[in-house]
């Protein structure tokens, strides 16, 4: 008879105990440590019978490794694909967790059923009548998208070596449990044994592998913080649920850059593929409003323009209200001190509103200037020449700095139909024939007379 052994685990960051302690000494937590019973068989890999096929890993010298490019599997789905950094890659595990009703699943399983590759789908959380009926809105036409509903990963590799996938989606990792381990399904142990024989069988045979996993209250992955160490790429699947526009960015990845975002809006028949995200992000209004003003900003590589609306008023109440969304509160208190002290705007007095249009949150400085342009519209009841765009950043004495990527930033402007941006008089600009009037400016008297006279 195997072996019995407890254990005792922290259920909020996966730390490990010998006995139990009512305060987690890594997170801090209280009352979170719980016992769990491990049981240690001797294990056979993924499959049922050993891998004595399997060559004994050897030694190279640096200068006989090959460097060629690792082929990866077109996904059918560019914003997809651009967080991947081209594709999925071959015996690869991908981690992507979001809100509960986000819509995780709705984007694995539009994937699935667009792929041209056998793909299974294995789901944990609904029926196979429920996902029909989802497939039905997205794509019903598929026909090498295989559903099996299905949490013992013994049962699941089963159908796996009879399907032949090339690619496996498991919704979600927290349904998952083994054999091998006593303990419920959704606990540190489970997660960690589970996610252990995925790699085994994603490397082993080469089939890239998509996990979904449920998240904690403060935004983290649920379950032990190795489990994001031993994938090879976390994606994070973010939005508001008031918005229908979702951001799908990259917390890890060993195959490319975690710079990436792709964006989606959310449509009755599945997630839309959003190529020209400042199409979403700047409203369509043809009045001219004060307090709004266009900021060039860049998430990862990609370029966007968004919208940003200031609203200052008069305090009703003696102290001032400070207020921001989608932006950091403490810069703006920072942006306002400047203006109050370097460039002579009474503001202390009055309660300011910053908000960032399309439900999103940028900390690019960048934006700076878009944001003091906007607080002295609305200030001074002025609107902003339409076709004016901003892309710089305002330091504390006043001065307007220089932005990366600007020449990005302009011809981002440009193609967007602007008609001018500010930039700093440091950046080194070597475009040429561009139709954009670029203004560069040292200060913001500069920007405040060339912008209200």
């Amino acid at each position: 008879m195997a072996k019995t052994k407890t254990a005792f685990f922290c259920q909020n960051c996966g730390t490990q105990y010998a006995k139990w302690v009512g305060q987690c000494s890594a997170c801090k937590e209280w009352n979170t440590v719980v016992e769990e019973v491990v049981q240690k068989e001797d294990k056979s890999g993924w499959k049922t019978v050993s891998n004595t096929s399997k060559k004994i890993a050897k030694p190279l010298r640096i200068q006989e490794i090959s460097t060629e490019k690792e082929l990866r599997l077109n996904v059918h789905d560019l914003e997809f694909n651009r967080v991947l950094g081209g594709g999925l890659v071959p015996g690869s595990l991908v981690l992507i967790g979001g809100e509960p009703g986000i819509g995780k699943s709705t984007l694995l399983l539009q994937i699935a059923l667009k792929l041209p590759y056998k793909t299974l789908y294995v789901s944990g959380e609904e029926s196979q009548k429920q996902i029909k009926m989802r497939a039905d809105r997205i794509h019903p036409n598929s026909e090498s998208c295989f559903i099996l509903t299905e949490t013992k990963t013994q049962n699941i590799f089963q159908q796996i070596e009879a399907i032949e996938p090339d690619i496996v989606v498991i919704d979600s990792i927290q349904t998952l449990h083994s054999d091998y381990i006593e303990s419920a399904a959704g606990s540190i142990s489970q997660i960690r044994e589970c996610t252990s024989e995925l790699i085994k069988f994603a490397k082993e045979t080469n089939t890239p592998v998509i996990l979904i996993g449920h998240i904690t209250k403060d935004g983290s992955i649920a379950g032990p913080k190795i489990l994001e160490h031993m994938v090879d790429t976390v994606l994070q699947f973010e939005g508001d649920r008031n918005y229908v526009y979702r951001i799908l960015r990259a917390l890890k990845n060993r195959f490319g850059s975690t710079a990436e975002l792709g964006i989606y809006e959310m449509q009755g028949n599945g997630l839309r593929e959003v190529n020209n995200p400042s199409e979403i992000l700047i409203s369509k209004n043809d009045d001219r409003l004060s307090g709004t003003a266009i900021a060039s900003t860049v998430e990862g590589m990609r370029p966007l323009l968004i919208e940003i609306q200031a609203l200052v008023s008069t305090a009703v109440y003696g102290t001032p209200q400070r207020s921001a969304t989608g932006y950091n509160a403490k810069r703006l208190n920072m942006l306002l001190a400047v203006l109050e002290k370097r460039a002579g705007f009474k503001l202390g007095a009055k309660d300011v509103f910053l908000n960032i249009t399309g439900g999103i949150s940028v900390d690019d400085p960048a934006i700076d200037l878009a944001v003091i342009a906007a607080i002295l519209s609305s200030n001074a009841d002025i609107p902003i020449e339409k076709g004016v765009c901003f892309a710089a950043e305002v330091g504390l004495a006043g001065e307007i700095r220089p932005v990366q990527r600007v020449e990005q930033r302009i011809l981002e402007a440009e193609k967007l139909g602007f008609d001018s941006i500010y930039v700093s008089k440091r950046n080194k600009i070597g475009l040429k024939n561009t139709k954009i009037e670029v203004h560069l400016v040292s200060k913001i008297e500069d920007v405040v007379s060339g912008l209200f006279g």
